[in-house]
């Protein structure tokens, strides 16, 4: 006869691998629905630029 601490630790274990499969599952969405808009969105040269946003951030800043 099982004891019913046993079938408690089975079925945890088989929640567990269910659980853990749903997330490499969800993952792997997540991984292949990303938005590659923001690649194009970056500029191509390499360096500092001083864009409007930066500016801003330069006037809110001073003393």
């Amino acid at each position: 006869m099982k004891d019913r601490k046993d079938d408690q630790k089975v079925s945890a274990r088989r929640d567990f691998l269910k659980l853990s499969a749903l997330g490499v599952a969800a993952a792997g969405t997540a991984a292949a629905i990303r938005p590659t808009t923001v690649e194009a969105a970056e500029p191509s040269g390499t360096g500092y630029r001083e864009t409007a946003h930066i500016r801003t951030y330069y006037e809110t800043t001073r003393f």
